[in-house]
C-alpha cells in the first residue's frame, strides 16, 4: 500500500469576547441602547437563569429579545450593525493575513475558526468577519421569522458544548447538522489532527476546549488584556494545566503572541514531515 499524504493544516480556534475584543460584544452598544447599565443587564440575566434552572446563554438571549420590544427592531441587520461597532485588540485586523502568509512559507495552511458563546450575527458584522478571514464561525444565533425578526434561539453555545466543534474541525465535518461527525476516521485521515490545533481563550469558559486540545498534543494559549495587565485568570489556568502558554492579547507584528504562533507553525511543519514519513513507511510495510 502507498500513503500519498495530504496538505498540512493548522486550525487556530478563538473565543471572541476578551480574546479578540476587550469586552463582551453586547456591552459595546446594545445593552446601552435598551437603557441598561452593563452590570445591571448581566445581573438580570443571571437572576433569570438561576431562578429557572436556565442555561446562562439562553437567559441572555431571551433578555436581549425581551428588552428590544418597543425600543428597536430586533433583526439580523440590527445585530450586525452593533457588531460593526465592536472594538478589537491591537493588531487583530492584520493578524490573519500575516499568519496565513507565514504558514504558507512553511508549507502549512492556516485556518481560523471562532468558537464563541457570543452572538454569531454580531461577529458576522465585524470588519474582520466581513473580510472572510474565518473558515467557520460557531457562535450562538437566533432563528428569524418571515419578517426577519428574531423569535427563537437557533444555536446556543456554552462552555461544555464548545468541544463538539473541535471534533468537527478535526474531521472536516463543519456543517452543524452533519452527523458524519460521529463516524470513525482512521487517525491518518483526520483533516486537522488535534496536535495541529491552537485554542486561544481568556477564561474558565474555554477550559473544556483547552483541555481537549492539550491532552491530544495541541496548543492552548491564555490571553489577557494588555492594557489592564490582569493575569489572575491565565495564571490559574496555567497552574491547573489548562493552558500551555500565556500572552498579552496583542496581535501586532512582532508581539509575543505573534512570535509564539510562528514557533507553533515551525513545529507543526517539522512534526508533520516526520509523521508523514512514518505513515508512509507503515503503509509500505503492509
Amino acid at each position: 500500500m502507498e500513503y500519498k499524504g495530504g496538505n498540512t493544516v493548522l486550525a487556530i480556534c478563538y473565543d471572541f469576547d476578551k480574546t479578540l475584543s476587550p469586552t463582551d460584544m453586547q456591552a459595546q452598544g446594545y445593552i446601552q441602547s435598551v437603557g441598561y447599565d452593563v452590570d445591571e443587564f448581566w445581573k438580570k440575566t443571571n437572576i433569570l437563569a438561576e431562578a429557572n434552572d436556565m442555561d446562562g446563554n439562553l437567559a441572555y438571549m431571551y433578555v436581549m429579545m425581551d428588552e428590544a420590544r418597543g425600543r428597536l427592531i430586533f433583526n439580523r441587520e440590527k445585530l450586525e450593525e452593533y457588531g460593526s461597532r465592536v472594538s478589537l485588540f491591537p493588531g487583530v485586523e492584520g493578524w490573519f493575513d500575516r499568519v496565513n502568509e507565514y504558514g504558507k512559507s512553511k508549507g502549512v495552511t492556516v485556518e481560523h475558526y471562532i468558537i464563541s458563546s457570543g452572538l454569531k450575527e454580531m461577529i458576522d458584522g465585524t470588519e474582520i468577519a466581513k473580510k472572510g478571514v474565518f473558515k467557520k464561525v460557531y457562535a450562538s444565533s437566533f432563528y428569524y421569522d418571515e419578517r426577519g425578526v428574531a423569535v427563537w434561539p437557533a444555536q446556543v453555545i456554552n462552555y461544555t458544548n464548545k468541544t463538539q466543534f473541535l471534533f468537527r474541525i478535526e474531521k472536516g465535518v463543519l456543517d452543524v447538522n452533519d452527523d458524519k461527525v460521529n463516524d470513525y476516521f482512521q487517525p491518518e485521515n483526520m483533516r486537522v489532527p488535534f496536535r495541529n490545533m491552537v485554542y486561544i481563550g481568556d477564561s474558565d469558559t474555554d477550559i473544556p476546549c483547552m483541555k481537549l486540545v492539550n491532552i491530544n498534543g495541541g496548543h492552548s494559549i491564555g490571553v489577557y488584556n494588555p492594557e489592564t495587565q490582569k493575569k489572575d485568570r491565565v495564571y490559574k489556568m496555567l497552574r491547573d494545566n489548562r493552558i500551555r502558554y500565556i500572552a498579552p492579547a496583542d496581535y501586532s507584528e512582532g508581539s509575543e503572541l505573534d512570535k509564539l504562533l510562528s514557533a507553533i507553525i515551525d513545529k507543526t511543519a517539522a512534526y508533520e514531515t516526520l509523521e508523514t514519513k512514518h505513515i508512509r513507511d507503515v503503509y509500505e510495510s503492509m
